[in-house]
């Protein structure tokens, strides 16, 4: 009898991790592009010519002997990116002006002709090392279009670019991504000619003949371009995704009946992808620290801030796209100590808002668990810190509802999900709801989900029990991550905005307890209104705000 107990038991257990996954839904992601997802920030740096012409785009007929960065440290720039927590940088080896950065035998116009190290260096040499020792992974960018060559626009410059990606492909190690996007042609220097030249975007370049080299020589590296093939462009250089962002896409061209191509491309359509489009190209959201792309010593006041890069940050990473950063070395090679401060504030902030999930000890009950295999799909692998573990419901089941009992009230500020994008991106959409004065009372709602949502709220919330709801999902879930985080304190002076209406609104730069506010003039404290929504005030007056948490109090804005 206790043999065929015995046998009773395993056979159970056998049919319970029998269990089938979810059929994979739609296009999925790459070996390549699951590591890219994994990244979710970069930084892209640009240095050349430009740095030393306070231009953005050099014309090229600038002369090589200019660059000469006495200082420079591609470790401090490297290490400086890392402390922002980016995972990565891409280096601009060659911009539109075509000066080569590494010691090419395609074009004289190269880093043997500058000042530096006379003419015995290899600025993309020491990235690579500066990479190796920090732990970096390195991506590479060589612009397409070359204002310096004069064999730009004919065939044999095509040749010519292939074989400069082809020494970079084969001397500076293993790359993450091979970048390229949709300047392509216009007025330039051409090796003398100083005149315009046009190409037929969509066959110049032979872009799949193109991208064969990448695929052969770097297979582990993505492509990025505004046709992917592997991550696609926004479609702005403002470092933000749409609310609702798909990681799959069909690139447009702007007229009927031709391919697209880098630069000819509906590329306003990146900024939301494309629900069940025909390739997995997730968006890379790209933006400078500075207002331009290369140094510019008069933008030193003009560093963004680290709450600026964080707020960036939600409205990229925290929408399933990947944030690309710009540095700008100066002259001297180094990043400015504005820059340096802004990144390490940054990654600083980072840090100790996703150090501790508070959900980590929660008790979850869930509508459904798929096969009622807990061990394979039940909502305890919400909390594991892998990407690829899930839960996941039957077939028929939708929209589940997943309930947290987190053991004592917890304070928290920003909601993250993702889903297991192996199987693709199947959410639509959900909403989170806290038990409060004996009700479910909904704080948050979002759309997409794919490999990252980060839903920041307004104010902070406070509460014992937490409910997320799937509102919409063609077929049924594989969620991989359920988290509740506290960002840290950050009082800053609310910002007061009234509409051509009357309509008030408040905001703050970082989640806090409350925002107080007057109508008469007087200054606010604790005991003042509280700003929840929009207000009417069509008479006019000084309108008065202060954030506070807690005990504390920040500073007063005031606007009339």
């Amino acid at each position: 009898m206790k043999k065929l107990f015995t046998i009773f038991i395993l056979l159970k257990t056998a049919l319970c991790f029998a269990q089938t996954a979810p059929k994979p839904y739609g296009v999925l992601p790459t070996a390549r592009q699951l590591n890219w997802h994994e990244m979710e920030m970069y930084c892209i740096i640009h240095f050349g010519v430009d740095t030393y012409t306070d231009k953005e785009w050099g014309f090229g007929d600038e002369t090589p002997a200019i660059l000469n960065p006495k200082k420079f440290d591609a470790a401090q720039i490297v290490g400086a990116a890392k402390a922002g927590g980016f995972k990565g940088v891409v280096i601009v080896a060659k911009h539109h002006d075509g000066l080569c950065i590494w010691p090419t035998q395609t074009t004289e116009h190269n880093i043997t002709k500058t000042s530096w190290k006379n003419g015995k260096g290899d600025m993309v040499k020491e990235y690579q090392l500066a990479c190796q020792k920090l732990g970096m992974q390195m991506g590479l960018y060589c612009s397409p279009w070359d204002r310096n060559s004069a064999f730009y626009g004919t065939p044999k410059y095509v040749d010519i670019y292939r074989a400069q990606l082809k020494e970079l492909y084969s001397n500076y190690g293993k790359l993450f991504i091979s970048w390229h996007d949709g300047a392509n042609g216009g007025d330039g220097f051409y090796g003398g000619a100083r005149e315009v030249r046009k190409i037929d975007r969509t066959t110049y370049y032979g872009w799949p003949t193109t991208w064969e080299i990448t695929r052969k020589m770097q297979p582990t590296a993505a492509l990025f371009g505004d046709v992917g093939p592997d991550a696609r462009w926004v479609g702005n250089e403002e470092g933000h995704a749409g609310e609702t962002c798909w990681a799959t896409y069909t690139p447009l061209a702007p007229d009927s009946g031709k391919t697209p191509a880098n630069g000819y491309v509906k590329y306003w359509l990146g900024v939301n992808g494309t629900r069940n489009g025909k390739y997995w190209m997730p968006a890379e959201c790209d933006v400078s620290l500075r207002p331009g792309w290369f140094y510019h010593e008069s933008q030193n006041a003009q560093v963004k801030s680290p709450y600026t890069l964080l707020d960036l940050y939600y409205k990229s990473v925290g929408r399933g796209a990947n944030l690309d950063l710009g540095l700008s070395p100066d002259k001297d090679g180094l990043l400015e100590a504005e820059d340096v401060a802004s990144l390490q504030k940054f990654g600083a902030i980072l840090k100790e808002t996703f150090a501790v999930n508070l959900a980590k000890n929660a008790k979850l009950t869930a509508s459904n668990i798929r096969g009622k295999n807990s061990i394979k799909f039940g909502p305890a692998l919400l909390l594991d810190q892998n990407r690829y573990s899930y839960w996941a419901t039957d077939n028929a089941v939708k929209t589940p509802e997943l309930t947290l009992d987190l053991g004592s009230e917890k304070t928290f500020n920003v909601i993250r999900l993702r889903e297991n994008i192996k199987l693709g991106q199947r959410i639509e959409g959900v909403a989170v709801e806290v038990w409060k004065d004996g009700n479910w009372q909904q704080i948050a709602s979002a759309t997409s989900i794919g490999a990252n949502r980060l839903i920041r709220l307004p104010q902070n919330v406070s509460a014992q029990k937490v409910r997320l709801r799937i509102t919409g999902s063609p077929v049924c879930i594989a969620l991989s991550d359920f988290g509740l985080y506290k960002e840290p304190v950050h009082l800053s002076a609310p910002t007061i905005r009234r509409d051509k209406n009357g309509m008030v609104s408040l905001s703050t730069d970082a989640p806090v307890s409350a925002v107080y506010y007057t109508t008469d003039g007087s200054a606010p404290t604790q005991k003042s209104t509280v700003y929840s929504k929009p207000f009417l005030f069509e008479n006019g007056g000084l309108i008065r705000a202060v954030a506070a948490e807690n005990k504390q109090i920040g500073e007063v804005s005031s606007a009339d």
